[in-house]
């Protein structure tokens, strides 16, 4: 790099194809790209989809590396994490990115020469307390200890929301000795483009969006209630899990997987969304459905009551008559209706992608400049103890 600090060119950051990080990694790229910032995007997972492919396309200067490797909380993933991992270091060699932005946690050990961050947008341990009670069995002890790995290598440590750094610190703090400082961590919220969701006349029906297999979504809960409600729930999203077997709810009504202009449109003419997770680091598809004018029923749990305060009802997830009563509030006050959708609207334009945007350039110049000194102090150290050798 020589002896100044060059402008951010470009980042490699790597996405899976499964869930809600493709979409965020596309809007922050997106946004970078506002900024003469380049994304290589190295996805992960599975083939892209059509409308992934797509979504791809529309980034200014996006340069795409597909895979289909496994994904570290999948079934027997650890062959293919390190070829991954081989990969992704030839790809730096290729791409030479001035920052290696990772949206997993094992990828952190690797040996990068640009300084690296790891986003964390999930966990299993984390998952498995808060869906199925207590510690994640010990055939996750490997998960265990290559999330841990990826954590103490990183840079620098992001999550979308303070609830989801305080369970990376309870689930892996001990092993990866991260603590979490100011200087170590750093929470940034996911983003949405408000202008690819707007409100539309409401039609009397509730929405809810996301992998319906999850057992975090708790979609079984709204499968309970909808025989008891005015107004039929339909939800959109894959109810295959990646292992394979199809889990329908036949008392909702199931769109199936939507393109994403199919999932702006539902959002739009939906009037209520339903939500009632047992686990959600941020919650992606509320930020949509709250730029589209829903009032919002949510599961009560931390990182849901961070991002929405009072701009959201919150029911016990466990408590199905809770949910029912919140819905059927929602359903027979138009004026109440109204009233939170509005607050949702006005909380969500919080988070822009240009924000989000800023708060990564900003971490990504203080990694790199991080860096940029230490190669400089230990260029001078070499050439002191060189001259005191001679």
């Amino acid at each position: 790099m020589g002896d100044t600090l060059r402008a951010l060119g470009s980042v490699l950051m790597t996405a899976d194809t499964v869930g809600g990080v493709f979409s965020y990694a596309i809007e922050l790229a997106r946004a970078l790209a506002e900024h003469g910032v380049r994304t290589s995007l190295a996805t992960m997972g599975g083939p892209l989809s059509p409308a992934q492919c797509e979504a791809t396309a529309s980034v200014p200067g996006l340069a795409l590396f597909e895979s289909s490797y496994r994904l570290e909380w999948m079934d027997d993933p650890w062959d293919d994490v390190a070829r991954a991992g081989d990969w992704l270091l030839e790809l730096e060699e290729r791409v030479r990115p001035d920052v290696v932005h990772l949206n997993g946690y094992a990828h952190g050990a690797l040996g990068f020469r640009a300084p690296k961050l790891v986003v964390a947008h999930s966990c299993v341990l984390s998952w498995w307390s808060a869906v199925l009670g207590g510690e994640a069995p010990a055939r996750y002890d490997r998960y265990r200890r290559e999330v841990a790995g990826g954590l103490a290598a990183a840079s620098a440590v992001v999550a979308p929301t303070r609830a989801m750094l305080d369970a990376l610190l309870r689930h892996h703090g001990a092993l990866s000795s991260v603590r979490f400082s100011r200087t170590r961590a750093v929470v940034i919220p996911n983003a949405a483009d408000p202008d690819r969701f707007a409100p539309r006349p409401k039609e009397g029906f509730i929405l809810a969006v996301g992998r319906l297999w999850d057992q975090a979504k708790n979609v079984a809960a709204l499968g309970e209630v909808a025989p008891r409600l005015p107004w039929p729930i339909r939800v959109a999203g894959s109810d295959v899990h990646p292992g394979g077997g199809a889990r329908p709810i036949p008392s909702l009504e199931h769109l199936g997987v939507l393109s994403p202009s199919g999932v702006a449109d539902a959002l739009a003419r939906a009037s209520i969304y339903a939500h009632p997770a047992r686990y959600e680091p941020f919650g992606l598809s509320v930020l949509e459905a709250a730029l589209s004018g829903c009032a919002l029923v949510l599961g009560d749990i931390p990182s849901l009551r961070e991002v929405w305060r009072d701009a959201a009802l919150y029911v016990d997830p466990g408590d199905t008559e809770a949910l029912r009563r919140a819905l059927e509030a929602l359903i027979d006050e138009p004026d109440a209706r109204q009233e939170m959708a509005s607050r949702a609207r006005a909380r969500a334009l919080d988070f822009s992608p240009r924000r989000m945007a800023r708060s990564y350039l900003h971490l990504y110049d203080d990694l790199r400049r991080r860096a940029f000194a230490a190669r400089r102090s230990a260029a001078g150290a070499a050439a002191a103890a060189a001259a005191g050798g001679e």
